[in-house]
């Protein structure tokens, strides 16, 4: 078994038939504040600045003049394919537990592994793509089963890293294969070579900076001690910053060197479905592009997520447009397929991941021991050990 993997080991001396103290737990439960992003006014006051954000693209669609054509195939959409869609969105959401239980805790079980990980969905529809949300949602519900807030930080990096590994790989594959002529598309060196070369910088430039901030970690580390109080209070945060960064590097690699087939899955799964949702789009009304170049405009225009509007209503729309379009795509069937993959990205994750939160609020409520299983030295109780202890495995 993997040496990292936590162990449990038991307590000699202690009678397993006496009751086990539950007084940790009851601590857990009473501790349940919501961190301020997912304050219930602030996810209203999202979800009421999302729909008015739909609102308005429909609006605009419905009544701007020269949209007819976007109209037509909007109305022509083959309901069938959209159900395709549901059904891809809901796999790919699968693909992003699997990657959560792996990365954060795999004692966690599926049920309470499902309930995080499309409530952190439903966050980051809600909230921008490049936001917290759904990252505040997962450090919030560990942080109440006693996982330490250093250990939440340098899962979540590395957490991050493994997510964005299969769009890096894509883009570079994609590239060198359209560049070569290996698969259908363009040739042209500034959409093939170009994109690979930046994926390839952006891989070298993640181990560079990882090296760097562990290197720098330790050259900081002393500097906490000496100054004045509010000095040090920014120089201990700067330190667990870079650390966090320096050991999630290190995690992320460590989880790829293992190849464990079950977290390669769910890596695949989570890209891999979500890009066929937009090809659903093109196919919901009958024409659709090679299958590389929807997969290179998706890996290309979903930067557009970064710009801090929930869910990215508006940047990823237009990225995503404007890179088929760059690719060769007619702008009216790239325009209706990217408002159909957006509508069935946005709203299936929303709509599970709202019964998946309150499922989780009552699982810490009434069942926190079930999170307390990941957590450095928490107790809990064996059937022939007695009362045992999770202790890290290094």
């Amino acid at each position: 078994m993997d040496a990292r993997l936590n162990e449990l080991q038991w307590h000699p001396g202690t009678d397993a038939r006496q009751p086990a103290s539950r007084e940790p737990v009851r601590r857990r439960k009473q501790d349940l504040d919501i961190p301020e992003e997912l304050d219930k006014g602030k996810l209203r006051r999202r979800l009421l600045y999302g729909l008015a954000l739909v609102a308005a693209v429909v609006a605009a669609v419905t009544l701007l003049p020269g949209l007819g054509q976007l109209r037509t195939r909007l109305a022509q959409a083959s309901p069938a394919w959209l159900a395709v869609g549901v059904v891809l969105k809901v796999l790919s959401g699968l693909g992003y537990v699997v990657i959560f239980r792996m990365v954060f805790c795999r004692r966690m079980s599926w049920r309470v592994s499902f309930q995080v990980g499309f409530a952190e969905l439903g966050a980051n529809a809600l909230f921008p793509t490049g936001g917290a949300g759904g990252l505040a949602l997962g450090a919030w519900a560990l942080r109440r089963g006693g996982m330490a807030g250093r250990e939440i930080a340098r899962r979540t990096v590395a957490f991050f890293l493994l997510t964005s590994v299969p769009n890096v790989v894509g883009v570079f594959l994609l590239g060198i294969g359209l560049a070569t002529g290996l698969v259908p598309g363009t040739r042209n060196p500034l959409l093939t070579l170009l994109p690979a070369a930046a994926a390839l910088l952006a891989v070298l430039g993640t181990l560079f900076a990882g090296r760097l901030a562990a290197h720098l970690g330790k050259n900081a580390g002393g500097a906490a001690n000496g100054g004045d109080t509010e000095r040090k209070r920014l120089t201990r945060v700067t330190v667990a910053a870079v650390s966090a960064f320096a050991e999630g590097v290190d995690e992320a690699l460590s989880q790829l060197r293992e190849r464990n087939p079950l977290l390669v899955v769910g890596m695949g799964a989570y890209l891999a479905f979500d890009v066929m949702i937009l090809w659903v789009g093109f196919q919901a009304f009958g024409e659709a592009p090679a299958l590389s170049i929807v997969w290179m405009a998706y890996l290309l225009g979903e930067l557009g997520g970064l710009i801090p509007v929930p869910g990215g209503i508006g940047g990823v729309d237009l990225g995503l447009v404007g890179t088929l379009v760059i690719y060769g795509v007619r702008l009216a069937p790239a325009a209706a397929a990217v408002i159909i993959y957006r509508a069935i990205a946005l709203w299936v994750p929303t709509i599970i991941g709202a019964i998946a939160f309150i499922s989780l609020r009552r699982t810490l409520r009434d069942e926190a021991d079930r999170f307390a299983v990941c957590a450095p030295d928490a107790e809990m109780e064996v059937i022939g050990l007695g009362r045992v202890t999770v202790v890290s495995g290094g």
